[in-house]
């Protein structure tokens, strides 16, 4: 029986007086067996391989499409490295990556689902978000890659940034942040555009993304960028969806919606932060204020990179030179935050516990220090970090009474001497 679409389509049955049907297929086979004959006289050293290896290729891909996805619980401790979407999509370098784990203490990668660009390193099944994958850098087998960091019990968490979104201000300038002066679209001093933490839109769609990649096998979905601009001409900017509202408020909603949709996945949750949320007590004006952020996410991880903190910051005139001390204090600092009854932050749900002194205090829950989770400085940025300054980092860590840790590499580039060798029994 025709379908509707199809009588559109075809105007009648006939060509002349031949039946279109029959026709149409008649030289489909004719040009199939010319190709598949015709085609070896030409390619007589190449025919056989190539075809051979799609073929191969094609009975792989319908045997992982068979086969049921499958997620790793997080290990404890977590010893992670990030992958760029270009490593990921890269095969040769991302076997490096993948090596440097099975041979090291390393058992997690942090690899790009959406990276700074706004662009997709994987292929989603929703027509909508293809739109979206990247023509630069991108892994079309990221399932099948999945499957195989499974294998040697390797867990995979997918980063995605957030508001920091380029082709997504673009398609779409209504959700961008805009510069106040004259409505068009405001951007830092990289040059890169950010959405309006506001907009509901926006949270859909990277709930959408999360979702798409959770279910072909991401263990753990980490959110980035989950914050207001900074680092550009401030005085001019204008927030079309959020308004005057408080920026850690507007954020504080996002996590909570994002955590209620994607509650019925099972995923693993984590957050990145500014390093300084573990020392501040305000939102550093970009609206993350740890306490905030905590009830909606499995793990927290704030950025204690020692290049990224002021001059004189804690006394230390240049903290790029003290790696152990900062990590260290920055993560002490969280932890008694975690470990306290009481916060200056403004909880939701809660009332102060005196109104007649100033700064009034609020009463909050005891939280799982083990929830923390820090990114650790492994690049050069005002300094040479080596295997001395990159153990020190994570010996910090560990002296702060935590266990995981995360290293940070934009380059993709570890200095494997600072971590120690795989422990007996890793599968290779």
């Amino acid at each position: 029986m025709k379908t509707r679409h199809a009588h559109k389509r075809f105007s009648g049955e006939y060509i002349g007086f031949i039946r279109k049907k029959p026709f149409f297929i008649g030289t489909a086979v004719t040009v199939c067996a010319a190709l598949y004959f015709g085609l070896p006289l030409f390619f007589r050293s190449t025919y056989q391989h190539e075809f051979t290896a799609v073929v191969e290729t094609i009975a792989q891909a319908v045997i992982l499409t068979e086969l049921p996805v499958t997620h790793l619980p997080t290990p404890e401790p977590l010893k992670a490295i990030y992958m760029t979407s270009c490593a990921v999509g890269t095969p040769a370098f991302r076997a490096e990556l993948v090596a440097l784990v099975d041979e090291t203490e390393l058992n997690a990668l942090v690899i790009d689902i959406k990276d700074y660009s706004g662009e997709l390193s994987f292929i989603p099944k929703d027509e909508t978000l293809r739109d979206f994958v990247s023509k630069r850098c991108a892994a079309p087998d990221m399932k099948e890659f999945l499957r195989a960091l499974h294998e040697k019990d390797i867990y995979a968490i997918g980063r995605i940034t957030v508001f920091q979104d380029p082709v997504l201000t673009k398609r779409r300038p209504d959700l961008a942040v805009k510069r106040g002066s004259d409505g068009a679209t405001w951007k830092d001093y990289k040059g890169l555009s950010f959405t309006d933490p506001g907009a509901k839109e926006v949270w859909d769609y990277h709930i959408a993304i999360a979702k798409e990649a959770y279910a072909i096998g991401f263990d753990e979905l980490n959110f980035d960028y989950i914050r207001f601009p900074s680092d550009g001409p401030m005085a001019d900017i204008a927030f079309p969806w959020s308004g005057n509202r408080k920026k850690a408020e507007a954020l504080e909603d996002f996590f909570a919606y994002l955590s209620e949709q994607l509650k019925s996945t099972g995923a693993v949750i984590s957050a990145d932060l500014f390093g300084m949320t573990t020392t501040n007590a305000d939102d550093l004006n970009i609206g993350q204020i740890i306490e905030k952020v905590e009830p909606y996410f499995d793990y927290i991880a704030p950025m204690v990179y020692p290049s990224h903190y002021p001059p004189r910051f804690n006394g230390w005139a240049n903290p790029n030179q003290h790696p152990y001390d900062v990590v260290k204090f920055s993560m002490d600092e969280a932890v008694k935050r975690f470990l306290a009854t009481t916060t200056k932050v403004a909880l939701r749900g809660t009332e102060p516990l005196a109104t007649t002194t100033r700064p009034f205090f609020y009463p909050k829950k005891v939280l799982d220090k083990m929830k923390l989770r820090p990114w650790l400085q492994d690049f050069d940025y005002g300094g040479n970090y080596d295997i001395a300054e990159v153990r020190a980092q994570i010996q910090a860590v560990y002296d702060a009474g935590l266990t995981s840790w995360m290293l940070w590499s934009p380059s993709n580039r570890y200095t494997k001497d600072a971590l120690l060798p795989a422990t007996v029994g890793k599968k290779p």
